[in-house]
């Protein structure tokens, strides 16, 4: 299903992880070698533009990190991005440009686009999240099944066997997010969609589209 590609719902010249996720068709696939490619990445970023900060954590010197936020690799904070007070990060982060990674929030194994922002009590794993995507306070990526099962992503008659037991959201550019929305194991959420708060969200979400409750999805109109 062509909506489900990396190619529709991304824009790559917003991450530095443009060369690593052309390899693939579907974003879920990244998620296996992440760690491996920030490493790589991490190693042949300019001196003059970033410093490692930490073991296997680079930041860029433009970034503002609270002193309380903690960091573990492998790591890579773009330029000019904001990590808050008691933000976790636990490894295998790749966080773009001008992005926010709040307060208590938590993320593993992840690529954020940038301008991406996170800012309020979110956690975000094994999830990519497309350019200037923005998750609302306590809104959060489930990334395993209660029957830890595989995760399978769902679209219509479409079913694709991801063989991973940890799979989280995939949000294309410019999703927006509602408060204390939960995004289930291979949630996909196709570009400029918005999601009202406290929704569940399972399987595949349109473009261009406002997700309201299960089964009621409007397209977006220009008013």
């Amino acid at each position: 299903m062509k909506e489900l590609e990396i190619t529709r719902l991304f824009d790559l010249d917003h991450t530095l992880a443009a060369s690593y996720l052309s390899r693939f068709t579907y974003p879920w696939e990244a998620l296996s070698g992440l760690s491996d490619f920030i490493l790589e990445l991490g190693r042949s970023l300019p001196a003059d533009e970033y410093e490692q900060i930490g073991e296997n954590v680079w930041a860029a010197r433009s970034a503002k990190i609270a002193p309380t936020a903690s960091i573990t690799g492998p790591a890579i904070i773009g330029k000019e991005t904001e990590v808050r007070h008691c933000a976790f990060i636990r490894g295998s982060a790749l966080v773009g440009e001008r992005a926010v990674v709040g307060n208590s929030t938590e993320l593993k194994n992840v690529i954020l686009f940038d301008r991406v922002q996170v800012p309020h009590y979110n956690y975000v794993g094994d999830s990519i999240l497309g350019y200037c995507a923005h998750m609302g306070a306590g809104s959060i990526t489930s990334n395993v099944k209660s029957d830890k099962k595989p995760v399978v992503v769902k679209a219509g008659d479409t079913r694709i066997e991801t063989g991973r037991k940890k799979v989280g959201g995939m949000l294309g550019d410019h999703v927006e997010v509602g408060c204390g929305t939960v995004i289930n194991p291979g949630s996909v959420i196709g570009r400029n969609t918005s999601i009202y708060p406290l929704s569940m969200i399972r399987g595949y979400v349109p473009a261009d589209s406002v997700y309201k409750n299960q089964g009621e999805i409007a397209e977006k109109t220009g008013d």
